[in-house]
């Protein structure tokens, strides 16, 4: 159930070279993998790249529309340039990881909860930037899912009651595990949580290593900022705890 770069990148090479591409576009039959009733599951080529290094593990539920569109188009560029498919596999992880207003609000909320002082950097924006070798980004289901053409966000079915769903989380979530030391797991999200909960539950990570009460980024989320405040203090002692 594992989908590359490697099987992908000629279909990538038949489209036009831009900036971001249209549903019409991308959403079709040479980039579906995977499809049950009203879930579809699309290609996207951003959560191939692994950072062994890391210190913070930032996990998402699925790719939105916009990080799809803005990863393959980010594939496209290197492709026209020449670029080796693992060059371009962290080119993609770079310009898809939580773009747009997403990872605006992540950078914002995890700089609230000092993340950035006890990281001894001026903000959380570095960590996608010069600082990137600190941080790992991946979503439980590496590639992009829609429920009835909309983003999926964690509902409709609810995540951990979709068979269909899991296979791909199970899969993708314990490589990442696999290949990343004792990290500092920040859940965007309820949804998310209750997977790491099962992990736990597993024995395959600690509950210290979670950063419970990160909300959901999303300008969807209304309450974000008030959950925010309300989980700040604990937050701050789960990151104090893991960076002393």
């Amino acid at each position: 159930m594992k989908y590359t770069l490697d099987e992908y990148i000629d279909k990538i090479k038949l489209l036009p070279i831009k900036n971001k591409y249209t549903k019409e576009e991308i959403l079709t039959q040479d980039f579906l993998i995977d499809k049950d009733n009203y879930l579809e599951i699309y290609y996207a080529p951003h959560n191939e790249y692994i950072n062994p290094n890391a210190k913070i593990f930032i996990v998402g539920i699925t790719p939105g529309f916009q990080q799809m569109s803005t990863a393959i188009a980010t594939a496209r560029d290197g492709i026209e340039q020449g670029k080796s498919v693992e060059e371009i596999k962290y080119d993609c992880k770079v310009a898809g990881r939580f773009s747009g207003s997403l990872r605006k609000n992540i950078i914002n909320m995890l700089d609230e909860i000092n993340l950035n002082k006890s990281l001894n950097i001026n903000s959380c924006d570095e960590l996608f930037k010069e600082r990137d070798y600190l941080l790992h980004t991946t979503s439980l289901i590496p590639y992009s899912v829609f429920s009835k053409g909309n983003n999926y966000t964690g509902h409709s079915p609810k995540l951990m009651k979709s068979e269909f769903l899991m296979k791909y989380v199970h899969e993708n979530i314990r490589e990442n595990i696999e290949k990343l030391g004792y990290v500092l797991i920040i859940p965007l999200g309820k949804a998310v949580e209750e997977v790491l909960d099962d992990l736990v539950n597993k024995n395959i990570i600690k509950e210290e290593q979670i950063l419970r009460g990160f909300p959901h980024p999303s300008g969807a989320n209304a309450h974000r900022l008030t959950q925010l405040r309300d989980n700040k203090d604990n937050m701050m002692k789960i990151i104090e705890n893991y960076l002393k």
